[in-house]
Protein backbone atom coordinates (compact mmCIF):
# COMPACT_ATOMS: atom_id res chain seq x y z
CA UNK A 1 0.00 0.00 0.00
CA UNK A 2 1.48 3.33 -1.04
CA UNK A 3 1.49 6.31 1.27
CA UNK A 4 -1.93 7.98 1.31
CA UNK A 5 -3.76 4.99 -0.23
CA UNK A 6 -7.24 4.44 1.22
CA UNK A 7 -8.35 0.81 1.54
CA UNK A 8 -11.46 -0.84 2.92
CA UNK A 9 -10.96 -2.83 6.10
CA UNK A 10 -13.47 -5.44 7.23
CA UNK A 11 -14.16 -6.04 10.90
CA UNK A 12 -14.92 -9.45 12.32
CA UNK A 13 -18.31 -10.89 11.44
CA UNK A 14 -20.79 -10.79 14.34
CA UNK A 15 -23.55 -13.38 14.76
CA UNK A 16 -26.79 -11.79 15.95
CA UNK A 17 -29.00 -13.57 18.47
CA UNK A 18 -31.85 -15.18 16.51
CA UNK A 19 -33.67 -17.13 19.23
CA UNK A 20 -37.03 -15.58 18.31
CA UNK A 21 -36.47 -15.99 14.55
CA UNK A 22 -36.56 -19.77 14.88
CA UNK A 23 -40.11 -21.01 14.21
CA UNK A 24 -41.49 -17.54 13.38
CA UNK A 25 -45.00 -17.72 11.93
CA UNK A 26 -46.00 -16.78 8.40
CA UNK A 27 -47.46 -13.30 7.75
CA UNK A 28 -49.67 -12.82 4.69
CA UNK A 29 -48.86 -9.08 4.55
CA UNK A 30 -45.26 -9.28 5.84
CA UNK A 31 -45.98 -7.19 8.95
CA UNK A 32 -45.40 -9.92 11.58
CA UNK A 33 -41.89 -11.25 11.96
CA UNK A 34 -38.60 -11.07 13.82
CA UNK A 35 -36.80 -7.96 15.07
CA UNK A 36 -33.08 -8.08 15.86
CA UNK A 37 -31.48 -6.38 18.81
CA UNK A 38 -30.30 -2.89 17.89
CA UNK A 39 -26.95 -2.61 16.14
CA UNK A 40 -25.31 0.43 17.71
CA UNK A 41 -22.71 2.10 15.49
CA UNK A 42 -22.17 5.16 17.68
CA UNK A 43 -18.92 3.78 19.14
CA UNK A 44 -17.42 1.88 16.17
CA UNK A 45 -18.40 4.53 13.62
CA UNK A 46 -18.21 2.04 10.75
CA UNK A 47 -18.87 3.51 7.32
CA UNK A 48 -21.04 0.50 6.47
CA UNK A 49 -22.19 -2.86 7.70
CA UNK A 50 -22.54 -5.91 5.50
CA UNK A 51 -25.61 -7.96 6.34
CA UNK A 52 -25.86 -11.68 5.54
CA UNK A 53 -27.39 -14.86 6.84
CA UNK A 54 -29.33 -18.04 6.25
CA UNK A 55 -33.03 -18.78 6.58
CA UNK A 56 -34.28 -22.35 6.84
CA UNK A 57 -37.82 -23.20 5.82
CA UNK A 58 -39.85 -25.73 7.78
CA UNK A 59 -38.94 -29.41 7.61
CA UNK A 60 -42.47 -30.83 8.03
CA UNK A 61 -44.38 -28.84 5.41
CA UNK A 62 -43.62 -27.25 2.06
CA UNK A 63 -43.65 -23.49 1.52
CA UNK A 64 -46.55 -22.07 -0.48
CA UNK A 65 -45.90 -21.43 -4.17
CA UNK A 66 -45.06 -17.80 -4.92
CA UNK A 67 -44.08 -16.99 -1.34
CA UNK A 68 -41.32 -14.63 -0.18
CA UNK A 69 -38.95 -14.27 2.74
CA UNK A 70 -38.16 -10.58 3.19
CA UNK A 71 -35.24 -8.99 5.02
CA UNK A 72 -35.70 -5.34 6.02
CA UNK A 73 -33.40 -2.85 7.76
CA UNK A 74 -34.87 -0.07 9.90
CA UNK A 75 -33.21 2.85 11.64
CA UNK A 76 -34.15 4.77 14.73
CA UNK A 77 -36.36 7.81 14.19
CA UNK A 78 -34.08 10.00 16.35
CA UNK A 79 -31.60 9.49 19.21
CA UNK A 80 -34.11 7.69 21.45
CA UNK A 81 -37.18 6.55 19.47
CA UNK A 82 -37.69 3.45 17.36
CA UNK A 83 -40.26 3.37 14.57
CA UNK A 84 -43.75 2.04 15.37
CA UNK A 85 -43.57 -1.11 17.55
CA UNK A 86 -39.84 -1.74 17.13
CA UNK A 87 -37.98 -1.47 20.44
CA UNK A 88 -34.37 -2.51 19.83
CA UNK A 89 -34.68 -5.93 21.47
CA UNK A 90 -34.49 -9.33 19.77
CA UNK A 91 -38.12 -10.44 19.65
CA UNK A 92 -41.16 -11.28 17.57
CA UNK A 93 -42.87 -8.05 16.46
CA UNK A 94 -45.82 -6.96 14.33
CA UNK A 95 -45.84 -3.58 12.58
CA UNK A 96 -49.12 -1.66 12.98
CA UNK A 97 -49.64 -1.92 9.21
CA UNK A 98 -47.71 -2.02 5.92
CA UNK A 99 -47.70 1.78 5.77
CA UNK A 100 -45.69 2.03 9.00
CA UNK A 101 -43.32 -0.70 7.84
CA UNK A 102 -42.76 0.80 4.40
CA UNK A 103 -42.21 4.31 5.76
CA UNK A 104 -39.65 3.13 8.30
CA UNK A 105 -37.92 0.02 6.96
CA UNK A 106 -35.86 -0.50 3.80
CA UNK A 107 -36.20 -3.77 1.90
CA UNK A 108 -32.67 -5.20 1.83
CA UNK A 109 -33.20 -8.68 0.33
CA UNK A 110 -35.92 -11.03 -0.88
CA UNK A 111 -35.68 -14.82 -0.95
CA UNK A 112 -38.06 -16.69 -3.25
CA UNK A 113 -38.26 -20.13 -1.66
CA UNK A 114 -39.10 -23.26 -3.60
CA UNK A 115 -41.99 -25.42 -2.42
CA UNK A 116 -39.44 -28.00 -1.21
CA UNK A 117 -39.35 -28.29 2.56
CA UNK A 118 -36.28 -28.04 4.81
CA UNK A 119 -34.07 -25.97 2.50
CA UNK A 120 -31.59 -23.41 3.82
CA UNK A 121 -31.47 -20.15 1.85
CA UNK A 122 -28.49 -17.78 2.11
CA UNK A 123 -28.79 -14.02 1.64
CA UNK A 124 -26.30 -11.17 1.43
CA UNK A 125 -23.91 -9.63 1.69
CA UNK A 126 -26.10 -6.54 1.63
CA UNK A 127 -24.77 -3.04 2.29
CA UNK A 128 -26.73 -1.37 5.09
CA UNK A 129 -25.46 2.05 4.01
CA UNK A 130 -26.86 1.44 0.51
CA UNK A 131 -30.30 0.90 2.03
CA UNK A 132 -30.10 4.42 3.50
CA UNK A 133 -28.76 6.40 0.54
CA UNK A 134 -25.08 5.68 1.21
CA UNK A 135 -24.89 6.63 4.90
CA UNK A 136 -24.97 4.02 7.65
CA UNK A 137 -27.42 4.96 10.43
CA UNK A 138 -26.04 5.38 13.96
CA UNK A 139 -28.46 2.70 15.25
CA UNK A 140 -30.43 0.22 13.20
CA UNK A 141 -32.14 -3.16 13.35
CA UNK A 142 -33.11 -6.04 11.11
CA UNK A 143 -36.68 -7.23 10.51
CA UNK A 144 -37.34 -10.59 8.84
CA UNK A 145 -40.79 -11.73 7.74
CA UNK A 146 -42.25 -14.31 5.36
CA UNK A 147 -45.50 -15.51 3.83
CA UNK A 148 -44.56 -19.14 3.21
CA UNK A 149 -47.72 -20.43 4.88
CA UNK A 150 -45.72 -22.45 7.45
CA UNK A 151 -43.48 -21.48 10.34
CA UNK A 152 -39.75 -21.16 9.70
CA UNK A 153 -37.60 -24.02 10.91
CA UNK A 154 -36.80 -24.08 14.63
CA UNK A 155 -33.05 -24.09 13.84
CA UNK A 156 -30.77 -23.27 10.93
CA UNK A 157 -31.49 -19.53 10.88
CA UNK A 158 -28.60 -17.09 11.23
CA UNK A 159 -28.00 -13.36 10.72
CA UNK A 160 -24.53 -11.79 10.60
CA UNK A 161 -23.20 -8.24 10.43
CA UNK A 162 -19.70 -7.15 9.48
CA UNK A 163 -18.44 -3.60 9.93
CA UNK A 164 -16.55 -1.83 7.14
CA UNK A 165 -14.19 1.10 7.59
CA UNK A 166 -11.29 2.78 5.80
CA UNK A 167 -7.58 2.62 6.51
CA UNK A 168 -5.16 5.21 5.16
CA UNK A 169 -1.54 4.17 4.62
CA UNK A 170 0.94 6.42 6.43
Amino acid sequence: MASGDVKNVYGASVDLTVTNLHGIASSATWVAGWESAVIDNTANLYLDYLLSGTIQVHDDAASAAGSEIRIYVFSMVNDTDYPDVMDGTESAETWTNTGYRDASAKLAAVILPATTQNLIYPFGQVSVANCFGGVCPPKFGIFITHNTGVNLHTAGNAVHTQGVYNNVAP
